[in-house]
């Protein structure tokens, strides 16, 4: 019996309004990428190395993003525009989900509207969508998946099991924090009536059709014995003990005007005959918020509940019996959403160049946007520093290297400290005729030196007492910028004949059990 509310294959999509959206969206993107003053992250630049240095089975991390690193090769690596065009494809691809969504829930012209203003304008769907990292694809498999739950109730098609399945899978090789959303499906089905579902053979297929799919990133960790689980420590000791439950929720309100909106979706999944037929998206985002507010995660883990939220939120209003309550709430949410995404714009994408990015972040007043994950307060978001001077950094390695006697320089091995430097000299060493990088830091440790003994070692961001005990002499010069997180003054050292060769070193560390995580992207 269908329930009160619930209008099936009735409901028009505004096909101009929808194609409108969608231009906007990825337009703003990519403009964004034509212009803006900025250059790769120091994420991005590790996921562009581990595409140079391949290894699908050996990864400490889910491969997705080395793929896509690696195929970006095909275009131009150093092509800006072309890398990023991924996360902007994939930010336009959940706001049609949400779109989507909006129709499966019985949404019209005047709800299409609203979820795509709210995610559109949202600071956090913004950004996501303008860096080449694992999160805008996280928040598509998500949203792709609360897709396939509410199609397989309004349709009772098994078959989209499968695409449940497949949502899973994807995000097993983009991102680790999938798992809250498979626990979090769990925890639904059994809270709900369609736990009955687990009776049947679909259910049991999408686990195992998602295991197949990310089967890679399992088979990685097994083959370097669990890493995540050291980079979890790492995460949770360094940066997430410093998030406390408010600070989780002021991060939900800092996302914009649209957290109101997803709290009417939320609330009308449970109550309001318009969408509690599809209550059971209710309960996993109920419990994924739950699960990782308990695990004292970041405001931002939260964002792939969002569009579907946005979604439940904009026909709930909709749906409201008195025209005018529902006309008022409607406009107001949106302008309250336009007037913060517009006011929080420069932070959302990074079009403003340096100099009066900080002008403009210091006279909002929003610190919390420019305080970086340890607490240190900025001139610029984090991000933006993060995405400044590494072109300069390897000019300045590169006239250093090139300064060296022939001799030394073809004996000479350069070390990055951090993966930002590392994958700098990665991307943009080898025209500049550097010899290929090697480092410690992050991913990067289990590439090894190779048979680079490393007569002469170039140290990159290594400070000189750090390495007095392993080099014979010493040659320090130091390399000074204003905008950057931690390269705003590197050490360039030439070590020669150091007392160990890089082997030694490696193996030293690897008994130890002692590489160094610094500043490790998230997984």
């Amino acid at each position: 019996m269908t329930e009160p509310g619930f209008q099936r294959g009735i409901v028009p999509f505004a096909r101009g309004m929808v194609t409108a959206l969608l231009s906007l969206k990825l337009g703003a993107h990519v403009l964004t990428n034509l212009v803006t003053p900025y250059e790769f992250h120091r994420d991005e630049l590790l996921y562009l190395a581990m595409g140079t240095h391949l290894r699908v089975l050996h990864m400490d991390f889910p491969p997705l993003m080395a793929l896509l690193g690696n195929a970006a090769r095909v275009f131009d690596a150093t092509s800006l525009f072309a890398v990023r065009m991924v996360p902007a494809l994939a930010g336009t691809t959940i706001l049609l989900l949400t779109l989507l969504i909006v129709r499966e829930l019985g949404g019209r012209k005047s709800a299409q509207l609203l979820a795509a203003v709210a995610l559109i304008f949202s600071p956090l769907f913004l950004r996501s969508a303008n860096l080449f990292q694992p999160v805008a694809l996280d928040q598509l498999w998500w949203t792709l998946g609360f897709f396939a739950l509410i199609k397989l109730r309004t349709t009772e098609d098994p078959r989209w099991w499968l695409v449940l399945g497949a949502a899973g899978g994807l995000g097993l090789l983009t991102k680790f924090s999938i798992l809250f959303f498979g626990l979090a499906v769990l925890i639904g089905l059994l809270l709900t009536e369609q736990r009955r579902a687990f009776v049947g053979p679909w259910p049991w297929v999408a686990v195992l059709m998602a295991l197949a799919i990310g089967l890679p990133s399992v088979v990685g960790q097994v083959n370097l014995g669990f890493p995540v689980v050291g980079q979890m420590q790492d995460l949770r000791t360094v940066q997430l003990q410093r998030t406390s439950f408010g600070d989780f929720l002021m991060g939900q309100v800092l996302f914009g005007p649209g957290f109101i909106l997803a709290i009417v979706g939320a609330a009308g999944l449970f109550a309001h005959p318009a969408v509690r037929r599809y209550r059971l998206t209710g309960w996993i985002a109920l419990a994924a918020f739950a699960i990782i507010a308990l695990l004292q995660g970041k405001s931002y883990y939260v964002g792939p509940l969002y569009p579907m939220l946005y979604a439940a939120g904009a026909v709930t209003l909709e749906q409201v019996t008195r025209a005018r309550t529902r006309r008022l709430a409607q406009w107001a949410i949106a302008v309250l959403v336009l007037a913060y995404g517009v006011f929080t714009l420069p932070f959302g994408l990074p079009f403003l160049p340096p100099e009066p990015m900080a002008r403009y972040a210091a006279a909002t007043g929003i610190t919390s946007a420019v305080t970086t994950n340890k607490g240190e307060v900025l001139r610029l978001p984090q991000d933006y520093g993060d995405m400044l001077g590494w072109k300069e950094l390897v000019a300045e390695v590169a006239g250093v290297y090139h300064s060296l006697p022939a001799r030394d320089a073809e004996r000479t091995v350069v070390y990055g400290a951090n993966y930002g430097e590392a994958g700098a000299l990665d991307l943009y060493g080898p025209p500049l005729d550097l010899p290929p990088v090697v480092s410690m830091a992050g991913s990067f440790y289990f590439f090894g030196p190779g048979e680079r003994s490393g007569e002469v070692v170039l140290f990159v961001g290594v400070e000189p007492e750090d390495i007095e005990d392993l080099c014979s002499t010493l040659e320090v010069t130091r390399f000074t910028q204003e905008w950057t997180v931690e390269e705003n003054d590197v050490p360039m050292i030439l070590c020669r004949e150091p007392n160990r060769t890089l082997q030694e070193v490696w193996e030293m560390n690897r008994e130890a059990g002692a590489r160094s995580e610094t500043r490790r992207p998230e997984t």
